[in-house]
């Protein structure tokens, strides 16, 4: 495939091949943008911008609306891109795509939503002669980096609420998984979005991604990714507006008030989903001492009858990790937590990319795999004894994306959702729960603003106050 620059094909840089994480073949390959790339797609995106804060709000809406049915006919192959580039498994993929079709239907709701609100000047002595309003406004050229495990649906996320607010985007996708993005950057052409709004660069981190977020031509930058990548943005971005979503290590506390097998059950759809490689997957579990038994043997249980393997296999539960490299790390992390007195209950065997689903007992909070970002099929669970042990046991984490607590107690489900420090809390399911319309975004290390067509239009505007002197 070529890049798409400006409404057209382009690519002189050298070739990066795409592979297959379960086998490593090559799937396809992809151009390295070059400099004097990055600048032509730049210099059309602030042209580009001009054009979409000229468009009306309702063909935005129509131009998002043509590409949700887009995604939506072409299923099948946008599917087979993601589930073959990514690993996760064909059911999987085709759940991503139906997402983020209904992501680019909501944000064309938003396109026609947008709007302000009068300011009652009068409210104050100095506001007697004075009436206005408040409206919002393109911020001008967007630049978005987007992650491997969810390419679709995450570039959805950022693509369509900025095209809805009126904004040119840059998309970066992620150097190992760029294929279902230039598919769809192709489907917003096709959809009537101008050319110059859109360019889908492809390349390294360090080649693209690094000159893109330091280029003074994008007003924002929104980014999904690790911690330690979103705070090098940070330090390279300059005054530019900045949403990142970077990680989790999710917590969930089950109670001894609430029904185990469902936590447990929960527990595992929420631990293994993508091998694992969700922001938002269920990595630490805290247990009460009187069900922890229980809930341990019913998720061991869970996690033994997945089956793993080929990905576009349509019983397969379990697809390779991303690569072997991130596979070895994982399987590195357990045996650190072994070596540290924990216990292996079910699974953590790696061959190649593949790691069978693993749960963890009697891990220490000093362990990686409790301590850090996991992003891999493991959970670990471990006892508590009140609900203030376990909620500052949650807290005592960088990171604040999203938790979960199982109980049948409303008191105990109001202290968790007050008390623990994180984006989102979700009472009676787990933190990997995500509806595509919600506020989503965590506190801490787990970065900055809110991803959701409506939360996400807000971020990529501006207001600009109007107000008339009598």
């Amino acid at each position: 495939m070529k890049m798409l620059i400006a409404g057209r094909e382009a690519g002189v840089g050298r070739a990066i091949s795409v592979q297959n994480p379960r086998d490593g073949s090559v799937i396809d390959t992809v151009p390295e943008a070059t400099q004097a790339e990055l600048e032509e797609a730049l210099a059309a995106a602030a042209r580009g911008a001009r054009a979409m804060a000229a468009m009306t709000r309702h063909d935005r809406a129509l131009v998002l609306e043509r590409a949700s049915a887009a995604i939506a006919e072409r299923s099948e192959e946008l599917a087979g891109l993601l589930a073959s580039e990514v690993g996760k498994t064909i059911r999987e993929a085709r759940l991503e795509v139906a997402r983020a079709a209904s992501t680019f239907a909501l944000s064309a709701a938003e396109a026609r939503r947008l709007s302000g609100e009068v300011v009652p000047f009068d409210a104050v002595p100095a506001g007697r002669d004075r009436l206005g309003f408040w409206m919002r406004m393109p911020i001008g050229v967007v630049a978005a980096i987007t992650p491997f495990n969810f390419p679709l649906n995450l570039a959805a996320h950022k693509v369509a609420p900025a095209i809805a607010a009126g904004n040119a985007v840059v998309l970066k996708p992620a150097t190992a998984t760029p294929l279902a993005d230039l598919r769809l950057g192709s489907i917003l052409y096709e959809a009537g979005l101008p050319g110059e709004a859109l360019s889908v660069l492809t390349g390294s981190g360090p080649a693209v991604g690094d000159a893109l977020v330091a280029h003074a031509a994008p007003r924002m930058i929104t980014f999904t990714g690790s911690a330690e990548v979103g705070a090098a943005i940070g330090a390279r971005a300059g005054l530019k507006r900045l949403a990142m979503e970077l990680g989790s290590n999710s917590a969930v506390i089950v109670t001894e008030r609430c029904d185990v097998e469902d936590a447990a059950e929960r527990c595992v759809r929420g631990a293994y989903a993508v091998a694992g490689q969700v922001c938002i997957s269920v990595q630490r579990v805290l247990a009460h001492e009187s069900v922890i038994g229980r809930f341990v043997d019913a998720a061991a249980a869970g996690a033994s009858r997945l089956r793993v393997g080929d990905q576009l296999l349509e019983d397969t539960d379990v697809g390779p990790m991303i690569d072997e490299t991130q596979a070895r790390r994982a399987a590195e992390r357990i045996a650190d937590a072994v070596a540290m007195g924990g216990s292996v209950v079910v699974g953590g065997e790696r061959s190649g990319a593949f790691v069978t689903p693993a749960v963890l007992t009697g891990v220490p909070e000093r362990a990686a795999v409790w301590r850090d970002e996991a992003f891999a099929p493991v959970m670990v669970v471990r006892p508590y004894r009140a609900l203030d042990e376990a909620i500052a046991s949650v807290n005592r984490s960088r990171y604040g994306l999203q938790a979960g607590i199982f109980t049948d107690d409303l008191g105990e489900a109001l202290r968790a959702a007050t008390e623990i420090e994180c984006g989102g809390v979700m009472v009676n399911d787990v933190p990997s729960y995500r509806a595509d319309h919600m506020p989503y975004g965590g506190v801490k290390d787990s970065g900055l603003g809110r991803e959701g067509p409506r939360f996400a239009v807000e971020e990529m505007t501006e207001v600009r106050l109007v107000a008339f002197r009598r």
